[in-house]
């Protein structure tokens, strides 16, 4: 198991270790931050952002708009999830946990407000 370990981080060089470490930080810093700012503004939701879905997860969106339950559920596991993965990453517990579910929750957001259009074709003269 130390073995592992230590191969592991003697691939990379020490600036490239500062670096994944900084970056590490500057992510959990902006995950927590959002997560607290929704956490202090008792008047968030995530309404609006879920009405402008517009690709896969559209119609679960719509829906989650227009339950009160389960948006309230949707807007706790939101705010809570930011500030934990975020708490996670500057920490540096559960680390790559915090890696996982902050690339699952990153996923979502960009997967429910992508749109993918018809590709244009040229005009004929």
């Amino acid at each position: 198991m130390n073995n592992k370990l230590n191969s592991a981080t003697t691939d990379y060089n020490q600036c490239q270790l500062v670096s994944l470490s900084l970056l590490r930080l500057f992510i959990g810093w902006h995950l927590l931050y959002e997560g607290m700012a929704k956490i202090s503004n008792a008047n968030w939701t995530s309404a609006a952002y879920l009405l402008d879905s517009k690709w896969i997860f559209s119609g679960l969106a719509k829906w989650m708009v227009t339950n009160p339950n389960v948006l309230g559920v949707v807007d706790t596991l939101n705010m809570w999830g930011l500030t934990i993965i975020g708490m996670s990453l500057m920490l540096g517990l559960f680390s790559r946990w915090g890696c996982f579910a902050g690339a699952c929750l990153i996923s979502l957001y960009y997967l429910s407000l992508i749109h993918i259009s018809e590709p244009t074709r040229p005009r004929l003269i």
